[in-house]
């Protein structure tokens, strides 16, 4: 991790809004204390928000940013924009999945319809093309190449070939996209397993910079069929923000990075809230 995050980094941030956000791997980022960086997703959680209120990222480029399950948008993110103190950079949902794709495809930009004549399109002063078969004027979406990319999937081999579960949403570009990729996952298996369904296998090794076997790596956000969200670990980092404002997100940072790693983390939390969200995402595979 510290040889492949640097200060000023982009990071492109795998999963979407609370379902398979590499937490482990974030926290570990906030944990070297790096500076400048700039968050990349489709649809971001509140780990956005403790990059920014930590002050070691200074931007987001996302769709949306929120806290989800009843709590509303982001109001730390809110507070440091409007005081001038993050950059929010706001493209559609599509915008952003065409920016990986055609940094996946090695193509400068991709041509869209998205974002056309809106204020997003104004705000960032998009490029226009004109289709050469119809005639049409279309936003040209540039392609985005992260410095690394953070991602969490199910299962992986040890040369990083990874298998996900569900959607695969938009990591597979994502990893294509980024000049290096660090991968978490639930289980390090052999790579006969794999084969054994290669459909799955959405993320080639060879895209992949390194690999850690980190069960519960999500958490406190999802990883289908292993665990559901922890909603008290949301309402616990909601109380801190409600009750100090920024200072308070920054005190649940703190918090975070004062264990030594992922598993110590866990270790804190009550087992029997863990056995729940597992056993609830068990119960939801059968239905």
């Amino acid at each position: 991790m510290r040889r492949l995050v640097g200060d000023g980094a982009v990071i492109g941030v795998g999963g979407t809004n609370h379902a398979r956000t590499p937490m482990a791997l974030l926290i570990e980022v906030l944990r070297q204390g790096r500076t400048g960086l700039t968050l990349a997703r489709p649809l971001s959680c509140f780990e956005a928000e403790l990059f920014l209120a930590s002050g070691m990222a200074d931007r987001v480029m996302t769709s949306w940013v929120g806290i989800g399950h009843g709590w509303g948008l982001a109001p730390v993110l809110r507070h440091l924009v409007e005081n001038g103190q993050a950059t929010f950079e706001e493209w559609s949902h599509l915008g952003i999945g065409l920016r990986y794709k055609a940094g996946a495809m090695g193509v400068p930009y991709l041509p869209t319809i998205s974002m056309l004549g809106s204020d997003i399109d104004r705000r960032l002063g998009l490029a226009k093309v004109t289709c050469p078969y119809t005639g049409q004027q279309l936003n040209a979406v540039p392609s985005l190449n992260p410095d690394v990319a953070l991602l969490h999937v199910q299962r992986a081999d040890a040369l990083g070939n990874a298998q996900i579960d569900g959607y695969e949403l938009m990591d597979s570009d994502l990893a294509l996209a980024a000049r290096s990729v660090i991968i978490s996952a639930e289980e390090i298996v052999a790579t006969d397993e794999l084969r054994r369904d290669p459909g799955r296998t959405v993320i080639p090794g060879f895209a992949v910079d390194a690999v850690v076997h980190q069960p519960m790596g999500a958490y406190p956000h999802e990883c289908y069929g292993h665990y559901e969200a922890d909603i008290a670990e949301f309402s616990a980092y909601m109380h801190a923000v409600k009750s100090g404002g920024v200072d308070g997100a920054r005190a649940y940072v703190s918090a975070l990075v004062a264990h030594p790693d992922h598993d110590a983390y866990l270790a804190s939390i009550d087992p029997a809230r863990l056995s729940a969200i597992r056993r609830t995402a068990e119960e939801m595979l059968r239905q």
